[in-house]
C-alpha cells in the first residue's frame, strides 16, 4: 500500500511462476531421494558401483531442474519490479533496476537533493539477493552438466580422463557459485525482510534508510570475493587468496551484517515502548541467532584457528546451524506470525500459549544443538566421521535432546496454525486460487 511505503504489484508472467512450482517442487523431492540413494550406493561394498552412475545421473537432471525453476523465479521477480499494472503509468524499467541493486542509494549518500526511492528497501534487497541466486543457478548448472557428462560417458563404457578438469580450478568455481547462497542472497534476504519486519512493527521509516540501500550494493563486492574462507585448509590454494578473500574480505562480513542488524535494532528502539508480540520476539531471536553465529564463521576464517575448526562439528554447529536453525528460521517465524492474520483476513492465533512455548523450545533447542556441537569439535569430533567408541557421546546426546526440542517446538507451530486457519484453509493454500489475479491486488489508497 502507497501509506506504507510498498507497493503492491500482481506478479508478472504467471507463466513463470507456475513454471517454478511445477518443476522446482516435485523434482526437488526427487532430488533428495537421489542424494540419498547416491550416499546409500557409493557406499555399498558389494560390488554395486555400476550402479553409482545410473542413480547420480538422475540425480544431477533432478538438479538441473531445479536450476530451471530457479531461473524461472528470478525472471519473475526482476519482470515484476519493472512490471507495468494494467491501468497504470509506463514504469520506468532502467530506474527501477537501479533503485532495486542499491545503485541508485550509493549515488544519493553523496547528493544534497532528497528524493524517494522507487523501489522500497525490501524489495531492493529482494532484487540484490536475487542476483546471487541466478549467479549461483548458473555455477551449480554448470557443475551439474560437468558431472552428467563424465557420469554419462561411465555408462557408455567410455572413460573420461579425470586430470582432463584441473582439481583446484574447479573447488575455487564451485566454492565461489556455491558461498553466493551463504554469505549473499541469505544474508541479504534475512535484512530484508528484517528491515521490512522493523518498519511494520513500528510503524516508523526505517533508521538510516540510505546507507543500507548503499550496503546492499556493498554487499555485492563482499559476497563476490568471500568464496576463499572454505578453502584455507586446502595446501594447494595460493596464500594470496586465503589472506584477501579468506580472512580480510571476510571479516568485512561484520560490517554489512552488522549494518543491518544495527540499523534494524535501532529502527526498533526509537519506537519504544513495543509490545513484546510474536513477530517482535521472533524477530529479536532471529537477530540474535545472527549474533551469534556470524562472529562463530568470522572466527573459523583465520589461519591460525582454521587448522583447529576445519572440518569439525564446530563449523556446522555454531555456525551453520546457529545461523539456519536461529538465525534464519526465527526470522521466517516472525514473518509468519506477523503476516497470518493479513493472509487470513484477521485471523486470531488459536493458542498463544502454544506460541510461547514454539518461542522458547525453538530458540533454546536450536542455540543448544549448536551450542553442545560446537564443544565436540572444540574437543576434536570431526564431521562425516563415525566415532563408534562413543568418544563424544555426551555432547551428542545433549546434541540429539536438544534436536528434540527443535521438533515439539515446530509441532507446537503446526498445531497452532492448522488450528487457526482450519482443515479446508490448509488445503486451500495448495489448492489454485478461483479469483482472478487483479481481484488479489490491494487497490491504492
Amino acid at each position: 500500500q502507497q501509506s506504507t511505503g510498498f507497493v503492491f504489484r500482481e506478479l508478472s508472467q504467471q507463466r513463470f511462476l507456475q513454471g517454478f512450482y511445477q518443476v522446482f517442487i516435485p523434482y526437488g523431492i526427487l532430488t533428495v531421494v537421489q542424494v540419498a540413494s547416491v550416499r546409500w550406493l557409493s557406499g555399498r561394498e558389494t560390488g554395486g558401483h555400476g550402479l553409482v552412475p545410473k542413480s547420480g545421473s538422475k540425480f544431477i537432471l533432478g538438479i538441473a531442474l531445479v536450476m530451471v525453476g530457479t531461473l524461472l523465479w528470478v525472471i519473475n521477480i526482476f519482470a515484476t519490479i519493472t512490471y507495468t499494472p494494467a491501468g497504470w503509468d509506463k514504469q520506468p524499467s532502467r530506474a527501477l533496476i537501479k533503485s532495486a541493486l542499491g545503485l541508485t542509494g550509493l549515488r544519493k549518500l553523496f547528493s544534497k537533493k532528497k528524493k524517494e526511492h522507487l523501489v522500497s528497501l525490501p524489495v531492493a534487497a529482494i532484487a540484490r539477493g536475487t542476483v546471487d541466486t541466478f549467479l549461483n543457478a548458473v555455477v551449480l548448472t554448470f557443475n551439474g552438466v560437468l558431472i552428467l557428462i563424465y557420469m554419462v560417458a561411465a555408462l557408455m563404457g567410455i572413460e573420461l580422463k579425470h586430470s582432463a578438469i584441473d582439481a583446484l580450478l574447479y573447488k575455487n568455481w564451485f566454492w565461489w557459485g556455491l558461498d553466493l547462497i551463504a554469505d549473499g542472497l541469505v544474508l541479504i534476504f534475512v535484512a530484508g525482510v528484517w528491515y521490512l519486519l522493523a518498519t511494520m512493527i513500528t510503524g516508523k521509516k526505517l533508521f538510516m534508510e540510505n546507507i543500507a540501500r548503499a550496503a546492499l550494493f556493498v554487499e555485492i563486492v563482499v559476497s563476490w570475493t568471500v568464496w576463499s574462507h572454505h578453502l584455507m585448509s586446502d595446501q594447494a590454494q595460493p596464500g594470496i587468496l586465503k589472506i584477501l578473500s579468506g580472512e580480510m574480505v571476510t571479516a568485512f562480513e561484520l560490517i554489512t551484517q552488522g549494518l543491518a542488524f544495527a540499523i534494524t535494532l535501532i529502527t526498533l528502539w526509537s519506537a519504544r515502548p513495543l509490545k513484546m508480540t510474536n513477530p517482535l520476539k521472533f524477530l529479536l531471536g532471529g537477530l540474535l541467532g545472527f549474533a551469534l553465529a556470524v562472529p562463530a564463521g568470522i572466527m573459523q576464517a583465520d589461519l591460525g584457528l582454521n587448522r583447529i575448526l576445519h572440518n569439525t562439528q564446530w563449523v556446522v554447529g555454531p555456525h551453520v546451524h546457529v545461523a539456519i536453525l536461529v538465525g534464519l528460521a526465527m526470522t521466517l517465524y516472525s514473518a509468519i506470525y506477523m503476516l497470518l492474520p493479513v493472509l487470513t483476513n484477521g485471523a486470531q492465533l488459536y493458542s498463544q500459549k502454544l506460541a510461547n512455548f514454539h518461542f522458547w523450545a525453538h530458540l533454546l533447542g536450536g542455540i543448544g544443538m549448536g551450542a553442545f556441537m560446537g564443544m565436540a569439535g572444540l574437543h576434536g569430533m570431526l564431521r562425516r566421521t563415525l566415532y563408534v567408541n562413543g568418544e563424544f557421546n555426551v555432547y551428542m546426546i545433549l546434541a540429539a535432546l536438544s534436536g528434540l526440542l527443535l521438533l515439539l517446538a515446530f509441532l507446537a507451530f503446526f498445531i497452532n496454525i492448522v488450528m487457526t486457519v482450519g482443515v479446508k484453509g490448509v488445503i486451500g493454500i495448495f489448492t489454485p486460487a478461483k479469483l482472478k489475479t487483479q481481484d488479489l491486488v490491494p487497490a491504492d489508497e
